[in-house]
């Protein structure tokens, strides 16, 4: 069961081994227009994206189906972009992509004057979910969320 749509604490984060997915949850205090926006601008995702709290080096996002973005981390020499393919885009409430191999799927309601995000990152295989997990994909895509949180209520 999803958590409490009203907890706005911390993102909660699940994997489902049966369908290899990584499902995280965050609420909102902002409206669901602010935080599709926040995901799809390069000046406000540039912002919030990475883990460790520090400003993306570049942001790219051409947002539309079958659009791409790349998002360049301030991290260590060689670490590759992150970076993919749009495939729906439905403001305000539905962004899905592919990257890494994987379905990654946000989804915004409202709930009570809130937003309610839930993420989806869908593998293709048991192997390949257990190699996200290795990397860590689960606490650094819950991490980012929380940057996200601390982005809207700043802004």
């Amino acid at each position: 069961m999803p958590p409490n749509p009203h907890n706005t604490a911390n993102t909660k984060a699940i994997v489902d081994r049966v369908a290899n997915t990584i499902v995280l949850f965050r609420t909102f205090s902002a409206p669901r227009d602010d935080i599709f926006e926040a995901w799809t601008k390069p000046e406000h995702v540039s912002r919030w994206w990475d883990p460790s709290g520090v400003p993306l080096l570049g942001c790219e996002i051409d947002l539309r189906p079958g659009g791409a973005f790349k998002f360049v981390n301030q991290g260590p020499p060689g670490v590759p972009p992150f970076s993919g393919i749009y495939r729906e885009i439905a403001p305000p409430e539905r962004i899905v992509f592919e990257a890494m191999g994987a379905i990654g799927t946000v989804l915004l309601k409202d709930v009570d004057g809130a937003t309610y995000m839930t993420v989806s990152i869908a593998c293709g295989s048991a192997a390949h979910l257990d190699q996200f997990l290795q990397m860590g994909v689960d606490v650094g895509t819950s991490q980012t969320l929380d940057n996200l949180v601390h982005y809207i209520t700043r802004k």
